[in-house]
């Protein structure tokens, strides 16, 4: 016999059941999460003076810089890399400049081997950004369709300057990937392009530059790379002195300020005072989240 409240709990069974099927089961599950760590994988073996690193500072100060590959370690199978480095330098500087380990090696420090990157955003196509791609032949890359287009094509022509941190090798890269269907063109600004993963069309130091948003709500870690070379151009907002638009790139430092509430969480992408502010989890290796 069918009771009025067998039949409420037979209802709200089937509902359960069809969500179940149309979700694959996930209708509990959370927003993913993100390990992040951030890899020094390379060191200029020489100072660079403040007034180099940002326009308009008075500073006599110097500083160190590094190279920097970000690790994201998802809850949901994904494991990527925010930039992939570079396997040899371009001028000005020669191999004797760096003190120097492979990306892929420094990721075996945690256990990460270059089979398991699933994905790399690249933030923009400069030689120590782009160059390491090829070490992780699984990995979808992303890249903003706008410098892509730039990079593979308008760069090369007369007028322009692609001596200004631009690889010949990178770009028979990145179009040889394009060829192998592992390459995934983004259109615009704001766009999550994995869950919990949104890039943002940057500052200009490349025709159409990105950086990655990671996380929702109050547990945000923005991932600038050459947005931001230095903690110091985030502080002082102060403009690098490679890029299409001084003023874009000054607005662009204001917006990721505004994004979170902690500068220490915009991550730039040539500043050793990362390694210091987090963690230690390893050698050259630091834990952000």
């Amino acid at each position: 016999m069918i009771t009025p409240k067998n039949f409420r709990f037979r209802i709200r069974l089937f509902v359960l059941v069809l969500l179940l099927s149309i979700t694959g089961g996930n209708v509990f599950s959370q927003s993913p999460n993100y390990q992040i760590y951030a890899l020094k994988f390379a060191s200029l073996n020489f100072k660079m003076p403040l007034t180099a690193a940002a326009v308009g500072s008075t500073s006599k100060d110097s500083t160190d810089i590094c190279y920097i590959v970000y690790l994201l370690k998802g809850n949901n199978g994904k494991t990527i890399l925010v930039d992939a480095g570079f396997t040899e330098p371009i001028k000005p500087y020669p191999r004797q400049a760096f003190t120097y380990t492979r990306p892929d090696s420094m990721l075996k420090k945690i256990n990460v081997n270059p089979a398991d990157i699933t994905d790399i955003i690249i933030t923009h196509p400069h030689w120590d950004h782009i160059g390491g791609i090829d070490l992780f032949p699984n990995a979808m890359v992303w890249m903003q369709k706008g410098d892509f287009n730039y990079f593979v094509g308008t760069a090369w022509q007369k007028g322009e300057n692609p001596d200004n941190g631009f690889n010949t090798i990178d770009v028979a890269k990145i179009v040889q990937r394009n060829l192998n269907g592992k390459l995934s063109l983004v259109k615009g600004d704001s766009v999550e392009i994995i869950p919990g993963i949104r890039v943002f069309i940057g500052s200009k130091h490349t025709f159409e530059c990105q950086y990655v948003l990671v996380g929702t709500g109050a547990d945000k870690v923005i991932i600038a790379s050459d947005n931001s070379w230095l903690y110091y151009n985030l502080t002082n907002l102060l403009s690098i002195p490679i890029t299409l638009d001084q003023k874009a790139y000054l607005q662009n430092l204001k917006r990721m300020r505004g994004m979170v509430k902690n500068i220490d969480l915009i991550l730039p992408g040539h500043d050793p005072l990362v390694f210091s502010k987090f963690p230690k989890v390893t050698e050259g290796v630091v834990k952000i989240k």
